[in-house]
């Protein structure tokens, strides 16, 4: 007995989802595996704020591999029991959650160092910058949860199988009060109009500083020069992340404040896809944006190649990562 155009073209449609969703992890976990081994290989990657980069780019790889299988199994409503897809939902929050404090975090370490070069080594240690990005996981999974301490939809349970369970959906167990008012005004809005006061403030105080000494060659020079494309690449992952991510947050809120206004479903997983492959982008800006970590990548990408051709020897191997931190050490 063959299924009906609707069924079939139903079954096409998640096919289609689950194929581009499958690719946008596997970018995003090989991508920012990179991103890790590279800051890991070149010792002149390992300042503070690549502490922050590198807990950016764990929490893509838990986009990759954990966020986005979760977003196929929850797309398909799989009957599970109800607080099981409440945490499967929260953790997708978390991880979510994770980027955008990591980012804010950068922000806020970029400003201290061109507001206070100074006494910015003495204030924001390697130790001290660790701990802000344990807290920074802390908070995210505090956030994240707070649907499973109450705050869900409360009539999901209308939604119950015979068998108890309930279809799991995403918008079935969170509550869209919670999405709009805390999630998103809360913990998305507020710090993104952060990060945009603070690369403002980042951008006029070197604009400032390159003008006080343009008729001059010296460190100070080089040094704001440095800063300044640090920033600029750094500010455009923010405004990558807010392109990526805003649309989504939107079409929750026209859903919430509008609901007779209903966003078509196309638009809702475009959004959703949206979102998701914001966490493979990351790793392209730094690959083209900063030139110390792109050095360092092509020769990983040259080491492997070599030892493959000759040896199955692991990549890279010691001696091979002592080379590149010593060659490693270009500006940005």
């Amino acid at each position: 007995m063959s299924s009906s155009p609707g069924v079939q073209l139903q079954e096409h449609a998640d096919m289609v989802y689950i194929s581009i969703e499958t690719a946008i992890a596997l970018a995003s976990v090989l991508g920012n595996v990179l991103v890790v081994l590279v800051v890991c290989v070149n010792r002149a990657l390992r300042d503070t704020t690549f502490c922050f980069i590198v807990s950016l780019a764990v929490a893509d790889i838990a986009v990759g591999a954990l966020v986005i299988p979760l977003a196929i199994v929850i797309s398909l409503g799989l009957s599970t029991h109800f607080y099981t897809c409440l945490l499967l939902s929260c953790l997708l929050l978390v991880i979510t959650q994770s980027s955008i404090l990591s980012l804010l975090a950068i922000a806020i370490d970029r400003y201290l160092r061109v507001k206070i070069p100074t006494r910015y080594s003495i204030i924001v240690t390697q130790e001290r910058a660790w701990v802000a990005v344990c807290l920074c996981w802390v908070l995210s999974l505090l956030t994240g949860l707070v649907p499973m301490l109450g705050w869900h939809n409360h009539d999901a349970r209308g939604n119950l199988t015979s068998s108890g369970d309930i279809v799991c959906k995403f918008t079935t167990v969170i509550s869209m009060n919670y999405m709009v008012y805390f999630n998103f005004f809360g913990w998305v809005v507020a710090p993104l109009t952060i990060m945009v006061v603070l690369y403002g403030e980042i951008f006029r105080v070197i604009r400032r500083q390159l003008n006080l000494r343009a008729e001059a060659t010296c460190d100070a020079d080089r040094y704001y020069q440095k800063e300044l494309r640090l920033a600029k690449s750094l500010a455009l992952v923010v405004f990558l992340f807010a392109l990526c991510w805003l649309p989504l947050h939107i079409m929750n809120c026209i859903n919430f404040f509008c609901p007779e206004w209903q966003v078509p479903k196309v638009a809702m997983y475009t959004g959703i896809l949206m979102s998701h492959v914001n966490s493979a982008l990351n790793p392209m800006v730094y690959a083209f944006r900063i030139k110390r970590f792109r050095v360092t990548l092509l020769r990983i990408t040259r080491l492997c190649v070599f030892y493959n051709r000759t040896e199955p020897s692991p990549c890279p191997c010691p001696a091979s990562k002592k080379s590149l931190t010593e060659k490693s050490t270009g500006n940005p």
